[in-house]
């Protein structure tokens, strides 16, 4: 077998491998004698076609920027992202992002080609296309000290071998439980998005993504990742209702959202979607989520770090996977600077003991608020609703109560403080407004003349019927009911937020 030996390998050209590879590139300290030697292997270099990966929220672009790679948003037709209109009953709340930030959606695959080139750009990086096989493990320690790969078109494998091997294979990661052992877990499958491109659809609110909120269903999310093409994800929940299986074994998916999710979209968007729906073949992505586990010391394997989606995953709702993993990556790539030999597992283990704790702030609140709005605008019982409708209230107020959440979200914030006081906020704000805002009641049913009929003939029996929905406040005699439900509204909103919490803190 041919050996060749680098500094570091980093497995998996995604969003993840390709920033690291980059920036380790330009580490340049006194400790380290010479500049770095990075391997950057990836099975397969052709343009990869996901439905997700496509909106960068404005704390990564700034991440972006301080690795230097802001330049690959350019060229790729990506569309500037102002912030979020949030739809619900027909009614709509504009949530710009604080301060003019905007973020930026794309074609997923033209951003991973132009971070690709921007990795092949840099100095004493080998960009390898090449399936790795199976990690290589020394003899007597046990440490993990290279890869053995079958580049493309080869038959023979190849040993590579490196001071500090680095895995970022995405959410199917194939070395995920090798490198944490005991201490791996399995990723929770929250559902799926379907995914299709409507062409020339008009948004609520130009330049910002939509969350459509679908009665009797998951979150609808729309944004536009090129000048014609806006991008569509329609949340189906997990585990499938048995009626949605029989329609996906009929292949008659298509007829579920025709059916019961597409009359409650805007308006506006209910055509561009039929069409898209009939010409674009639907995609299916699992949307996974996995709490970070510390890595070093006796918790993995020596030699080996996980990064991106092979370590820690988030709801993509909120399209912050991108954001953290290159915040990720900036903090990683400060602290190596001052590890002075990569092969050093313990000087290595303090490295990623500090990383562990100091990407907590920004990384922690994003994976908890996706899992607590998913959660929220799933609306599963008649509890989550009330949260639901509490929190699409609470954004109507404006002020903090949309400028705070929209900070988290993009990144911009990153406190779990704030994230804990909104949240409950919002759940207190949601009790409120069971007991005091008009809820629906019933629909009345009066006679409306038909417009081709003349005033003179309007007592005639012709004309047509028309459905009012029929609006009032809770009164008097619901109270103690009401008081009952608050309770256990109070307690939904602690089952949300709890347990990401807890999984955030260990």
């Amino acid at each position: 077998m041919n050996s060749d030996s680098y500094d570091v390998l980093i497995v998996g050209a995604g969003v993840a491998g390709c920033a690291l590879a980059h920036a380790l590139s330009t580490i340049t300290s006194p400790s380290h004698s010479k500049p770095i030697r990075i391997a950057l292997l990836e099975r397969s270099l052709a343009e990869p076609d996901r439905i997700v990966g496509e909106l960068l929220q404005p704390g990564g672009v700034l991440a972006l920027r301080k690795l230097g790679m802001e330049e690959c948003l350019d060229g790729i037709g990506a569309v500037p992202v102002k912030g979020y209109c949030v739809v619900h009953d027909g009614k709509q709340v504009h949530i710009p992002y604080p301060g003019g930030q905007e973020g930026r959606s794309f074609h997923h695959g033209r951003f991973i080609m132009a971070l690709r080139e921007k990795a092949k750009k840099a100095e004493n990086v080998d960009v390898i296309e090449a399936a790795v096989n199976n990690l290589v493990s020394d003899e007597s320690s046990g440490r993990i000290i290279g890869v053995k790969a079958t580049r493309k078109g080869g038959d023979s494998k190849e040993t590579l071998l490196a001071k500090l091997v680095i895995i970022s294979d995405g959410c199917f990661s194939n070395f995920r439980s090798e490198v944490l052992g005991e201490a791996a877990q399995k990723p929770s499958i929250k559902g799926y998005f379907v995914g299709a491109i409507l062409k020339d659809a008009n948004l609520p609110i130009d330049k910002h993504g939509t969350v459509c909120l679908v009665k009797g269903s998951g979150p609808v999310l729309l944004y536009q990742i090129e000048e014609h093409d806006t991008r569509i994800l329609i949340d189906v929940k997990d585990p499938l209702p048995s009626d949605l299986k029989v329609c996906i074994r009929l292949n008659n998916l298509k007829g579920h959202i025709l059916d019961d999710i597409v009359p409650g979209l805007p308006p506006s968007l209910q055509a561009p979607t039929r069409a898209a729906l009939e010409a674009d073949r639907l995609k299916r992505m699992p949307n996974s989520v996995l709490p970070p586990v510390e890595q070093g010391g006796e918790q993995s394997k020596e030699g080996v770090i996980l990064v991106g989606d092979s370590w820690n995953m988030r709801h993509p709702l909120t399209g912050g996977g991108m954001t953290v993993a290159l915040n990720d990556v900036v903090i990683l790539t400060d602290l190596l600077r001052s590890v002075r030999h990569l092969e050093d597992w313990e000087e290595v283990s303090q490295i990623l003991h500090s990383w562990h704790w100091s990407r907590k702030p920004l990384g922690s609140t994003i994976n908890i608020l996706s899992i607590a709005l998913y959660d929220l605008f799933g609306a599963e019982d008649s509890n989550l609703d009330v949260l639901r409708t509490g929190c699409f209230k609470y954004f109507e107020r404006g002020g903090r109560c949309i400028e705070d959440p929209v900070s988290l979200l993009s990144g911009l914030a990153p406190s779990r403080l704030m994230l804990f006081l909104h949240f409950f906020a919002v759940a207190f704000y949601a009790i409120w407004v069971m007991f005091t805002h008009p809820r629906l009641v019933s629909h009345s049913t009066s006679r409306q003349s038909s417009p081709s009929i003349s005033a003179a003939d309007s007592d005639s029996d012709d004309g047509y019927l028309l459905e009012k929905p029929v609006y009032s406040r809770p009164g008097l005699g619901e109270y103690p009911w009401l008081l009952f439900k608050s309770f256990r509204v109070f307690w939904t909103a602690c089952v949300v937020f709890g347990p990401p919490l807890w999984s955030e803190l260990r």
